[in-house]
Formats: structure tokens, sequence, C-alpha cells
């Protein structure tokens, strides 16, 4: 039979080498899971789950639109405060997909990103013949861009509209209003005055965005540093951009807002160039919370996003500005007095809610933000929200201006959503978020296990050794009594001698 002492030994030894691999795991484990995060992150055609997010953005991805009904045109037109009211979602489901993509020797790669927009109908308020009211901009925005124009250039213009049948606001179905409409006075631009307009066909607010890309991007794959993937080292071939009034501010920052570099902290930002508002933009970390099962950070949009010079200056570059809250995109839209703010301008100067009624801003609606997994820099629910604006004013020797007052006037906003859902939902749970918690969860469990076998050990030696001493104990004293009984003689003759002596004393 195996002796209590041979199985605390055996406990000694597993619980030691338990101990010592959940030791070496709490400083190797990290390492080990840190360069597996690297290289699923780092844009290679042989990562497969990594590479194929990029690629083809394989998760649901939608546009919703919220257009700004008008109420009263014709107050408008003598002065009083626009009403609106807001129709909408029109939602869209959004396909993307990287093409052209090329990889460079400076480990970089080329690609442009093309989307195309097919109209849901289920997730909508309505479908795209529902007729709403907002501004004409070929005429109110083309009245403010000729304001300091000679006068009879500006008579000549307003008889143009009239010559066209364009009045000054534009009451048409949804469908038209995104992705163009017959004009006979575009198709007069844009025979007579070609690349007067920004675009060539029909003239709709979202024409340019259907089956079509946002330029050429080249970002850092990340094979030699992992902390510049997906950064963008240029777009069109561009360092910087030309259209803002400071160099700061047509630096082109970040990466192209789909993935960031791994590691994130607290204190990061998540800085991206954005084509459609023609300028990098930063987002900060407000909270952390789970999404879909998977621990995120959440980033938003700062205050100081769309403020003007005076309340912010990095943003002098920016100017010429209005109020805060609104972003003057007028150098990058052929001149057009459009802003771009956050919807119902929320975070913006409440002045502008004295101006336009109707309104009503709030974060749980209209706050911009990205949920994302920081440990890769992978967003898992996104939601970007912007508003286009368009400056009203009387413009004299333009009758169709009427007396309008000044106004920046809301005409629609989006939300651009997507999440990670479905098999790409497990697959990333997975590998990316699972495993690298079981490898950390063992170090403990290692660690719990050889303590606990070292402690049996202890244990199993110490009661061990109790029995053997007083098993040792007992022999003895059954030594003793065996003794005593072999030789009683001897006893007798003892007491006879001790009872000798002591009646002599």
């Amino acid at each position: 039979m195996v002796s209590q002492t041979t199985v605390s030994i055996v406990f000694l030894v597993l619980g030691g080498m338990a101990l010592l691999f959940g030791t070496v795991l709490v400083f190797v484990g990290p390492i080990i899971i840190d360069d597996q995060i690297v290289k699923n992150v780092e844009i290679n055609p042989k990562n497969d789950l990594s590479y194929t997010m990029w690629k083809d953005i394989p998760v649901p991805f939608f546009m919703s639109v919220y257009f700004f009904h008008i109420v009263n045109p014709d107050e408008i037109l003598k002065g009083e405060r626009p009403m609106v009211i807001q129709r909408g979602p029109y939602v869209y489901r959004e396909n993307r997909w990287k093409d052209n993509i090329t990889f460079h020797e400076n480990h970089t790669v080329s690609y442009k990103e093309y989307r195309q927009y097919f109209f849901e109908e289920s997730m909508s308020v309505g479908d795209e013949s529902d007729v709403v009211t907002i501004p004409n901009m070929l005429v109110l925005g083309a009245s403010v861009m000729m304001e300091n124009m000679p006068f009879p250039v500006r008579l000549l213009l307003s008889t143009t509209f009239k010559t066209f049948n364009e009045g000054p606001f534009l009451t048409k179905p949804v469908g038209e209003l995104m992705w163009g409409y017959d004009s006979k006075l575009v198709d007069f631009l844009n025979k007579y005055l070609p690349g007067m307009l920004p675009s060539s066909g029909k003239f709709g607010l979202f024409a340019d965005f259907n089956n079509s890309n946002t330029g050429l991007f080249t970002i850092f794959t990340g094979r030699d540093d992992i902390r510049k993937v997906h950064m963008v080292d240029s777009w069109n071939g561009l360092k910087n951009v030309d259209y803002w009034r400071s160099d700061q501010c047509n630096m082109i920052n970040g990466t192209a807002g789909q993935m960031w570099p791994p590691f994130m902290t607290k204190e990061t930002t998540m800085p991206f160039y954005s084509p459609d508002a023609c300028r990098s933009m930063e987002l900060v970390y407000q909270r952390p919370l789970v999404s879909s099962g998977i621990p995120v950070y959440r980033y938003v949009s700062p205050k100081t996003l769309f403020a003007n010079g005076a309340d912010f200056p990095p943003n002098e570059g920016f100017c010429p500005c209005r109020q805060s809250g609104l972003l003057n995109v007028s150098s990058c839209r052929h001149g057009s007095p459009t802003f771009i703010s956050q919807p119902h301008f929320y975070n913006a100067d409440p002045q502008l809610l004295d101006t336009v009624s109707g309104l009503s801003p709030s974060e749980d609606e209209h706050g911009l933000f990205i949920d994302i997994h920081p440990e890769t820099g992978v967003p898992v629910n996104v939601s970007v929200r912007l508003q286009l604006n368009l400056f009203l004013k009387k413009v004299s020797g333009i009758s169709e201006t009427g007396n309008i007052a000044e106004v920046v006037m809301p005409m629609l906003w989006f939300e651009e959503s997507g999440y990670i859902d479905g098999p790409v939902l497990h697959t990333f749970r997975t590998n990316l978020v699972v495993l690298p918690k079981v490898m950390e969860y063992m170090q403990y469990i290692f660690i719990a296990l050889g303590l606990a076998a070292i402690l049996t050990a202890v244990i199993l030696f110490l009661t061990d050794k109790k029995v053997w001493k007083k098993s040792s104990q007992t022999l003895t004293q059954a030594d003793n009594v065996n003794h005593s009984k072999q030789h009683p003689a001897n006893e007798t003759q003892a007491e006879k001698y001790n009872q000798s002596n002591t009646g002599k004393k």
C-alpha cells in the first residue's frame, strides 16, 4: 500500500509544476495573446477573418435618411420663422466593397471603396414616392453664391430661374430628391456651362453617392508597425487637402474610418479622414460597455468637433464660421453655402434652435458614436449621424429669395449604421474574445490548482507524521508491558530491596 508521504510528494511535484506553469503564463500569456491579435489585425490576405471584414465588409450596413419637410414655405419668403416636420426614416441597405487592391513594398495597400444603395421599404416609414418640401438648392444656394455679383447679373439669374420654372422650394418624391430629378435648368447648365454643377446628370442630394467610390486610399498594412495599421498614407495621391485655411485643418489624419490600430486605451482618440466631410475628424472615449457579448469602448464626437474658431481656436482654419456646431463645407462643395452639423443641431449653439421651429436634439437619437473592441481596433456597432443644412438669405435682384431672414436651414439628416452580426460575430467573438479570455483564465486556474495541490501535500505529510508518531508511542508502551510480563521476579526482588532500605533508615 502506498504511504501518505509518497502521495504527498506526488501532490507536491504536480502542484509545483502547475504553479510554475501558471506563473509563466502570467508573463508569457499576454505576449502570446498580443501576438495573435497582431497577426489577425494586419491587413494580409492570409488572415481570413480580418481581411474579409476589411475587404468586403460582410456585416449589415444601412443609411437612414430623415427629411425636414417645410410646413410654411410662403411665410418663410415673408421673413417668418421656418417650421419643419421630420419625415423618415427612409432606409437604404448599403453594400460596400473594395476593388483595385494593390499592395506596395513600403507596407501600404491602395484601394477604392465602392458603395451601392438599395431601398428597404420594410424598414422605412413609407416608400420613395412620399412627397416632401425642402429648399431648392439650385435657386436659393445659387442666389447666395451670386450675392456679390453685379446687380444686372443677379437680375439675369432671376430671369433664368423664371424661364425654367424654378422656384425657391421643391416639392418632390423622396426618391427623386435622393437620386436625381429631371430639370431643364440642370440640362441647360450642363450643356452651356459644363462643370458648374457637381453632377453632369440628374440633380439629386445623393446622386453622386450611388454606384460611386470614395477616392483612392493608400493605407498602412501594419506589417512593419502594427501601430500604423489602417492609418492613411495618402488619399487620391495627396498627403494633405487644400480646402481649408490652415495646414493643420488640411492634414489627412487617422484611418479611413472603418478600423483602427489595436491595443487602444481610454486615453486613445479615434482620428479618421472623411472624404464626404472633406476633412479629418476625431472621436473621444466616453465609457465602457458590452455590445453583442463583446466588451467595447464607446467613442463619441466632442463638442469641439464643429465648434467655430472663436470657441475653439484650432478650428479657425475651417472658417469663415457661423455659430458653433456648424461646419462650412462650401469650399469643397463648389462654393454652395452648405453646412454640416449634427442632427437637430445637437451639440451646437442653442441660438440655432431659435431660428427654426420643429427641432428637438438629444444624445440618444442624434449623437454620433462608435463602439469599438479596444484590443483589436475593430468596430462592433457604428452610428454616424450628420445633417445637411443650407444657408438662406434675401438677395437683392433675385426675387425668388423674397424677404427670407438669414437662417441656416436644415434640409435632411442621415445615419450610417452598421454592426457585427451572424457568423461574423460568432467567429470574431470566438477567435478574438473568447480564446484570449480562456488563456487569461487558464493562468489563474493553474496557479490555483498548483497552490491547492501543494496545500494538500502539506496536509497529507503532516497527517502522516502525526500518525507515525502516535504509532511509535503505542509500540513503545506495548514493548514495556510485554517486558514486565516476561520478568515479574525481578520486579518483586526490586520491591523487597527498596522496602528493606527504607526500614534501615
